[in-house]
């Protein structure tokens, strides 16, 4: 039987009888339709499951009983920073989605010299929330406990300013580059992966990650698309010092 996993930004913990959020509850007793005395798990992102059981489901709520906590530990040990060059359309939501999914722990969408995506204060906050409702539907899927930490969109310089001190492996993904994913070396404190948008990274850019102390990786001799990129570079690394 599948278990039905629902992400709830509220405080859970056994015992407790609560009302679902409005989108949540309207995911179980619309879409789902699921009625009193069905279970299910919630999870908060804290780091646990909890079990739950429904008991009423009315025209405005739905009322659940967490029945007990079971701490789930499905993070990789390898701690990994996708930092994408913001992509159009849903080409950004699949990113966010399956990067959630191969176990990345933070995802910061940039603004680079080549991006075709504008975004203003509004809509940066809308995309924003839209993107973290990404991560969270993906982790309901693959039964992460903990969410990706999403960051606002900014651009490379901001972010690399940020940066200092961070002793993570720094990796930037360059078509011309000479070194592969063979020849890392142990990414024990972790890594930061740039990832260009549909046109790539600028020089301007290529030039402040080299300032940085960004590496240059190469995936072959096939040049792939912004969506297939990141990802093949992360499942990699997952390989070599994750938990694939």
């Amino acid at each position: 039987m599948r278990t039905i996993r629902i992400h709830v930004d509220l405080p859970l913990a056994a015992g407790i009888e609560t009302v679902l959020p409005a989108q949540a509850g309207e995911h179980v007793a619309r879409v789902l339709r699921l009625a009193a005395g069905d279970p299910l798990t919630l999870f908060n992102g804290d780091g646990s499951d909890y079990t739950a059981t429904i008991t009423s489901v009315g025209k405005r709520e739905v009322l659940v009983r967490v029945q007990d906590q079971q701490v789930v530990d499905r993070e990789s040990p390898l701690r990994l920073t996708l930092a994408q060059g913001v992509a159009r359309g849903e080409k950004m939501d699949l990113i966010v989605q399956k990067a959630t999914e191969l176990g990345v722990a933070r995802i910061v969408p940039l603004l680079t010299e080549r991006a075709e995506v504008k975004l203003d204060a509004a809509r940066a906050e809308k995309r924003l929330a839209h993107w973290r409702a990404v991560a969270a539907s993906a982790c309901e899927q693959c039964g992460r406990a903990r969410l990706p930490e999403i960051l606002p969109a900014q651009t490379l310089p901001v972010w690399l300013a940020s940066l200092d001190g961070d002793a993570a492996m720094r990796l930037a993904l360059l078509p011309e580059a000479a070194v592969s994913v063979r020849e890392l070396r142990a990414a024990d404190a972790g890594a930061l992966l740039v990832v260009g948008p549909e046109g790539g990274l600028g020089e301007r850019d290529v030039a402040l990650l080299g300032e940085s102390g960004f590496t240059g990786l190469r995936l072959g001799p096939r040049i792939l698309r912004t969506e297939t990129a990141g990802l093949a570079a992360v499942a990699a690394l997952q390989v070599l010092h994750g938990d694939f």
